[in-house]
């Protein structure tokens, strides 16, 4: 099974909230950063032209995925891009302990003429953010409860 996400109505008012989940970490990431994305802009209104790796280490997961998605948001603003899709490679940072992260972003330049604009998000929030490993589940599975403020 691949990540997917679905948005929360009536979690925050104000702000847009979504839960996203994954068989494993990486799906998770690209799943949230999906949900982030198509909060932002129609993704398929998106050129592929632009990209943007990132990579980060965090001692937990959550600390990961929070910076992530913030990343997400810092783009938009200080290059002025919205993007098309991310992929990401999530992994356990053995032997030092913790989390890192390798992801990246595709998109293009803004262009209100082009792009179907959703939402401009400015943040993400802490308002109840959660990262979580479902252990019961054959491989188990990873989810997060995510605010954004629009």
């Amino acid at each position: 099974m691949s990540g997917e996400f679905r948005f929360l109505e009536d979690v925050a008012l104000a702000d847009a909230a979504f839960e996203a989940s994954g068989d494993s970490p990486s799906e998770l990431f690209k799943a949230a950063a999906q949900a982030v994305i198509e909060t932002m802009v129609n993704p398929h209104t998106v050129s592929p032209t632009w990209q943007r790796v990132i990579e980060h280490q965090a001692p937990e997961i959550a600390t990961l995925l929070f910076d992530w998605l913030s990343d997400i948001v810092y783009l938009k603003d200080a290059h002025g891009v919205v993007f098309r899709e991310a992929t990401a490679v999530v992994s356990e940072d053995r032997p030092h302990g913790g989390w890192k992260l390798r992801g990246t972003l595709t998109g293009e330049p803004i262009d209100p003429a082009r792009h179907e604009l959703r939402a401009d998000v400015k943040a993400v929030t802490k308002h109840l953010y959660d990262v979580r490993h479902d252990e019961g589940r054959e491989g188990g599975r990873w989810t997060a409860r995510v605010v954004l403020d629009v």
